[in-house]
């Protein structure tokens, strides 16, 4: 069997609040190429040899790390941002993953952010891991959608900054009103990795199964195909909010047809199927509330 030309994975974010387990026996039984890691609560999560036994189990090899760096996983590792990130790096080599996704430090993180840019260049010289800092987005108060709260030093815009690789996450880019076909031509060379999730122009980080928002997730795709990406592709969505068992496999489903259908050579039209049961409640997701911040 041959590698496929632009590798679809499943984020284990993808199934919460179930377990590291649930996302590898559904990537296996779907079909995806592999799995990505966020490093979180889940014990399963932050152990290299629990996670080696669940790829070998279900054959879906660990192709990311996504470093503990969300709002929810500030005490997984320690306390020391630089030193979880050097951890992710290290775990990620042990497994055979090659990205490790790290979100940039939070403004409270002042000593942290002061030494971000560096240790991000160091890591990516010393290991053929490539760390892909992740776009992010503004903070915007729901009252006040025209002010924008500093959350992120040195800041939530990748293109601001001098990463040697970047994530692009379609979610966090409709927050921030950013066009993410734009995004990907800005990026360059320097985009290693995809979190493929859609969203609309609001303040929530949705991440929507792709062709439920406003982000033209096919274009973006057929562009990868056509410009040389060699990267993965990471189905990145929530499915926190499906009805039931049925509802979720229905999404991570709807959601790997719809990156192969648009990754390859001669792209065919799909739409996912509506959400079955799902409906959104006035408290809909805000990252600021819920403690995650940018899957």
């Amino acid at each position: 069997m041959t590698d496929p030309a632009i590798p679809v994975t499943l984020s284990t974010a993808s199934v919460y609040p179930r377990r590291a387990a649930f996302a590898f026996e559904s990537a296996a039984e779907i079909g995806y190429d592999g799995v990505e890691v966020m490093v979180w609560s889940d014990p399963a999560t932050q152990d290299p040899k629990a996670l080696s036994r669940l790829a070998a189990d279900t054959g879906m090899p660990i192709r990311s790390i996504h470093a503990p760096t969300l709002l929810v996983s500030q005490r997984v590792w320690g306390r020391s941002p630089a030193d979880k990130l050097a951890r992710a790096v290290d775990m990620a080599g042990e497994l055979g993953a090659r990205t490790v996704v790290v979100h940039p430090p939070f403004r409270w993180q002042y000593r942290y952010a002061r030494s971000f840019e560096e240790q991000v260049r160091e890591l990516n010289a010393a290991s053929p891991v490539t760390v892909a800092v992740e776009n992010m987005y503004p903070w915007r108060p729901h009252s006040r959608l025209d002010r924008e709260l500093k959350a992120y030093l040195p800041g939530w815009d990748p293109m601001e900054h001098g990463y040697d690789a970047v994530t692009l996450d379609l979610s966090h880019a409709a927050i921030a009103q950013q066009d993410g076909l734009s995004l990907l031509h800005e990026f360059g060379d320097r985009l290693r990795h995809v979190h493929l999730a859609d969203g609309t122009f609001n303040a929530r980080d949705e991440h929507l199964v792709p062709g439920r928002g406003d982000m033209h997730c096919d274009k973006v795709l057929t562009e990868l195909a056509h410009s040389g990406f060699d990267g993965d592709v990471v189905l990145e969505i929530s499915t926190r909010k499906a009805y039931d068992a049925h509802e979720r496999h229905t999404d991570l489903v709807a959601g790997l047809e719809f990156a192969r259908a648009y990754l390859s050579p001669e792209p065919v039209p799909y739409t996912p199927p509506p959400p079955e049961h799902r409906h959104r409640p006035a408290d809909a997701w805000e990252p600021e509330r819920h403690g995650l911040a940018g899957s």
